[in-house]
């Protein structure tokens, strides 16, 4: 169901994949990351490490009670500090969608899937 937003022009209507692209967009401008993992389930304990063009694998968008969520599922560089790299990724999240769409993103949930060494 698409997300409505009303102005005196008319109504905009925004679909949760288009909020995932623009989320999954934001996410990888973060230092620290390497790309983003798949949400299915891990296979032989191995992240697939997705590529930089497929912005929405890896990003789930949920809304629960009127409140919009967004899952990030990540790989992160050998080196960095996992909790800092996640905090800057919800912090970037957060902010581009208020400023992009005027949305109030009630949480970011960071799920890291795997570390490599960044090349």
């Amino acid at each position: 169901m698409p997300l409505q937003l009303s102005t005196e022009l008319g109504s905009i209507h925004v679909t949760d994949h288009c909020i995932a692209v623009i989320a999954g967009s934001a996410a990888l401008d973060c230092y620290g990351l390497v790309g983003m993992a798949s949400r299915k389930q891990l296979k032989d304990g191995i992240a697939e490490l997705l590529g930089r063009d497929n912005y929405t694998r890896g990003v789930e968008v949920r809304r629960e009670q009127e409140k919009l969520h967004i899952d990030l599922h990540i790989v992160v560089s050998y080196g960095t500090k996992i909790s800092e790299v996640a905090h800057n990724i919800q912090s970037k999240v957060k902010y581009v969608l208020n400023d992009v769409f005027d949305l109030q993103v009630e949480q970011v949930h960071i799920f890291v899937q795997d570390v490599r060494v960044s090349r």
